[in-house]
């Protein structure tokens, strides 16, 4: 099967680059799906969505929260305002903010995207 190039960048610092299969994304026009060769597309990511990388031996799934997805026929670039790994997401932490009644609303919508990942994961 052929391969993309796959960088996804946070704000922070770049989370993941390689080659993958297929990448999903949940966008404000919905989840999109990408394979090699897809069609040049501009889109905006969700805020506290997320982003599943397959690769030839694995699944990444990461919460992203903001930014763009940037994909042309060989590459995708995902540029998050914020990004987590699933692996990396604390369950608990996450609860306990949609459990705090003056959470703010960026907030409670990071901590959906990262129960959200985990479950995908």
């Amino acid at each position: 099967m052929a391969e993309m190039t796959v960088e996804l960048v946070a704000v922070e610092r770049r989370l993941w680059s390689g080659q993958a299969t297929l990448v999903s994304a949940q966008t404000t026009e919905g989840e999109i799906g990408i394979m090699y060769g897809h069609e040049p597309v501009l889109g905006q990511l969700v805020e506290g969505g997320t982003v599943a990388i397959t690769t030839e031996g694995e699944r990444l799934v990461a919460a992203v929260h903001g930014g763009f997805l940037s994909v042309t026929g060989k590459t995708v670039t995902i540029l998050a305002e914020s990004a987590d790994f699933s692996g990396d997401i604390d369950v608990d932490a996450a609860k306990a903010v949609l459990a705090d009644t003056t959470a703010s609303d960026e907030a409670i919508a990071i901590a959906k995207g990262q129960l959200r990942a985990v479950e995908r994961a």
